[in-house]
């Protein structure tokens, strides 16, 4: 019952982080639409806005991980599971996910907390001028999305 009530919990933040990944694509997109009109049309380009939307597909990009796998989108090797049997499917997804995907996301979720903290702490900003502050947001980003995988 609780391992349960764990995985609900994980779905769940993972359909949210689905639907934020959501939001922040539309985002990405108005920005992309807005730097390309400002630039062609009225000669004026803006680093922050250029930085604005690599964080954004980074942001968009990282967010989606733990839905798409909770979803099932995540790309494998077709040639060995497309001809396997339900049962055989479930071991190799389970020996997947158990040996290979949550070691890998315990480490860059671990890690990525004190790279995020040393951004915050040093005030880590773009080397651009006219670049975006605040360079541990987009850095926090990777921890929040590979703990939940």
């Amino acid at each position: 019952m609780l391992l349960v009530r764990l995985e609900q919990i994980i779905n769940g933040f993972s359909d949210l982080l689905g639907k934020v990944s959501a939001v922040l694509f539309v985002a990405m997109l108005f920005n992309v639409f807005y730097d390309v009109v400002m630039r062609y049309l009225f000669n004026d380009v803006s680093i922050g806005m250029q930085e604005l939307e690599w964080h954004l597909y980074a942001a968009v990009f990282l967010l989606a991980v733990p839905y798409t796998l909770k979803a099932g989108g995540h790309v494998r090797v077709d040639l060995i599971y497309e001809r396997r049997s339900p049962a055989t499917k479930a071991l190799i997804d389970m020996f997947g996910t158990l040996i290979l995907l949550v070691p890998f996301c315990a480490l860059v979720g671990w890690y990525g907390i004190g790279f995020a903290y040393e951004a915050w702490e040093l005030g880590e900003t773009s080397g651009d001028p006219g670049g975006l502050p605040y360079r541990w947001v987009i850095k926090a980003v990777i921890p929040f999305a590979f703990l939940p995988c």
